[in-house]
């Protein structure tokens, strides 16, 4: 049962999964539906969380926008993820498979 459910699985996944870490700054590309218009809007931010795996892998992504923090999550093997590129590398590795104690920073101390 179990590796009928993997051959399935595989049939959705991206071939060229995007690879990156926790901690860097990535540009998401993500196909939003207007009615009957289509564009792509980008979402630059920090990597918070990878968690999952197989199709139901999400990341999420935080930025600060007019001082107040956004965050989103994003299947990685989703059509309507167009493009996921990393804009660069934190200063600082991080210690923490999950960021989330950035969530209380402000200004500079945001930011690894």
């Amino acid at each position: 049962m179990d590796k009928i459910v993997q051959e399935v699985q595989k049939q959705y996944m991206k071939e060229n999964a995007p690879s990156f870490k926790v901690g860097d700054i990535v540009k998401v590309e993500y196909l939003i539906k207007e009615g009957k218009n289509e564009r792509v809007q980008p979402f630059i931010g920090q990597v918070l969380q990878i968690k999952g795996h197989g199709v139901g892998k999400t990341f999420s992504v935080r930025r600060i926008v007019q001082g107040e923090g956004v965050e989103r999550t994003f299947p990685l093997h989703s059509p309507r993820v167009q493009s996921v590129t990393v804009e660069r590398g934190p200063k600082r590795q991080p210690r923490r498979a999950k960021l989330f104690y950035l969530r209380d920073r402000a200004g500079r101390s945001a930011q690894l």
